[in-house]
Parts: structure tokens; sequence; C-alpha cells
């Protein structure tokens, strides 16, 4: 029976996982989250060691084919996919869902990195912060600044001042989104190019209030790395 090793615990792996018939599936999750959704099938949660431990992997566990489905964001990991490909010759494909598409009426501002995105925030401003836990420090550098900063688990201690907190797990509604723009008053949306329809609301209250976006364009694959936005399609290649 063919092997598969799907990286990353996004949505689109729970979907390939489910999807996939007829092939012995492992899905690997970082670890990060306390609480992740877990995929069907066969789970495997931590670290390789980089690419060579992720290659010696490979090659014990006798993988046939591996998908990198991670974040969008989750640079390290898709190069070390990519170099592990490379070491051992399993053949590779990037699950990547959609970036999202400005629409008439939003007021982008792209920037190349989360430092840009906190150099392009004026003095002053109150964001609404969606770029993960792990981020917060670099933001929170710009004193002048008051972030609402909303993520799955709580960032590592300290928390500075001019810096609250919301823990919370998407779907997300644009209701919901409106409120808490409202309530804290708001005045920029700071958030990467993730895609995904889940967390798109924000997108939308911010368009409909009239909150400037500043959006963190995402990283490019490694190089030759063949990548779908299809998990039919995925799951065809796994699976032929």
């Amino acid at each position: 029976m063919r092997r598969v090793l799907i990286l990353g615990g996004t949505a689109e792996a729970r979907a390939l996982a489910a999807r996939l018939t007829g092939v012995h599936v492992v899905s690997s999750l970082a670890g990060r989250v306390s609480d992740p959704r877990l995929p069907a099938g066969e789970v495997h949660i931590g670290g390789f060691g980089g690419a060579e431990g992720l290659a010696a992997w490979l090659r014990e566990h006798r993988i046939d084919r591996l998908v990198d489905a991670t974040h969008p964001f989750a640079e390290r990991m898709s190069a070390s996919a990519e170099r592990a490909s490379r070491l051992t010759g399993v053949p590779l494909l990037a699950l990547r869902r959609p970036g999202w598409d400005e629409d008439d009426g939003d007021d982008w501002r792209r920037v190349p990195s989360l430092p840009d995105a906190a150099a392009a925030l004026p003095d002053g401003a109150r964001a609404f912060l969606t770029t993960g836990r792990r981020s917060i420090p670099v933001f929170a550098a710009r004193a002048g600044v008051w972030f609402l900063a909303r993520s799955v688990d709580p960032p590592e201690p300290p928390v500075p001042p001019n810096v609250r907190v919301l823990l919370a797990r998407g779907p997300y509604t644009v209701d919901g989104e409106r409120a808490l723009i409202r309530e804290h008053r708001l005045d920029v949306l700071v958030t990467k190019d993730s895609g995904g329809a889940m967390t798109r609301a924000k997108l939308t209250a911010a368009r409909e209030d009239g909150l400037p976006v500043v959006m963190v364009d995402r990283p490019a694959l490694p190089e030759g790395v063949q990548a779908t936005g299809d998990v039919a399609a995925a799951a065809a290649w796994a699976q032929g």
C-alpha cells in the first residue's frame, strides 16, 4: 500500500487526509497549538529535526509521497520538505490555499515582512493584530501603537502593556469582527495573506468600516516545487 505523509495542521491538510483512500496516510502536526484539530488517520506530532531528520523519517517509514500542506507562512518547514524530497527522491507536492484578492472598496497596503508591517503603522494607531502570537514581539516594540492581538493560544509572557490578547479560534463572522472593531475603537487591521474563507470575515468588516489593511505578502515556495490549491488535485496526485 502506498504511504503518504502530509505535513501541516491546516484545514486543507485535514481535508486531504479525509479524502485519501487506498493509501496509508500519516499527518504531521508541529505541536505548537495546545488543542489541535486532528485529521483522519495516523498522526505524528512534533518536529523531525530539520531537513535531514525529515529525510531519515521518510526513509524509515517508507514514505512514497510527501505533501506540504503547512501554513502558507511556514517558510522553514517548506524549505525542509523541499530538501528532504531531494535527499530521498520522494516526490513532493505543495498544497496551498489561494491568497486573498483585493475587492472594490478595500484599502490594502502590501508589505513584504512583519517588521515592514510594524513600521507601516502610524503612531497613535489602534491595531487589530491577526498575525499570530509569535509575531507579537515584533509589533509590541511600536510603543506608540495599541494592539488587540488575537491568537489561538496565549503568547509567551510577559505581554507588553500596549498589547491586549484575545484568545479565539475561527471561523469568524463579519458581525463578530465588526463588533470587535467598534468595541475596541480599532482603526487598522494587520494580517498575513494566509487566504481561506475561515478568516476572511475580518477583511470584509475592515472594508465596511473603512479600515485600512496592512497585508503581509506570503513567502514564495522553494524553487521548483510543484504546487496546487485544489484538495481534489492533491488527492489524485497522492493516490496516482
